[in-house]
């Protein structure tokens, strides 16, 4: 719309401008472009959640193999394991080093949604305590 009294503006051809919709094309060609940075946005968040993860079950299985009554290795990697959602898949590993229990975790990242596929990425986490008794 022109304001009251002001002419319509044209085109070089003479002809009156039209830009209706534009805003419209431009958004449908910049959305895939927002919808690939979300995504990336979102597997930098499971990257770091898988961090977490890693470091928290590594902590728990050193603490609960530390403190067992038995088989200190199959108390670790089952406190490790329960420590992590299932789409994670673990392998876990509880040495003794020393006095030292150790517990050893690598979790493959998953790639935008958890259990569906894996990157090509491992992160680890470790933890130790001292052995009780």
């Amino acid at each position: 719309m022109t304001p009251r009294g002001a002419a319509p503006r044209r085109t070089a051809a003479g002809g009156p401008r039209r830009d209706r919709g534009a805003v419209l094309v431009e958004f449908a060609g910049i959305f895939p472009l927002i919808l690939v940075m979300l995504a990336m946005i979102w597997q930098c968040v499971l990257i770091g959640y898988t961090f977490s993860l890693a470091g928290n079950a590594a902590d728990e299985g050193a603490r609960a193999g530390a403190g067992a009554d038995g088989d200190a290795e199959a108390a670790c990697e089952a406190a490790a394991t329960a420590h992590l959602p299932a789409a994670w898949e673990a392998d876990v590993s509880c040495p003794l080093v020393g006095n030292v229990r150790r517990a050893e975790i690598d979790l493959r990242v998953p790639v935008l949604f958890p259990g569906a596929f894996n990157l090509p990425l491992t992160v680890s986490g470790s933890a130790g305590a001292a052995e009780e008794g």
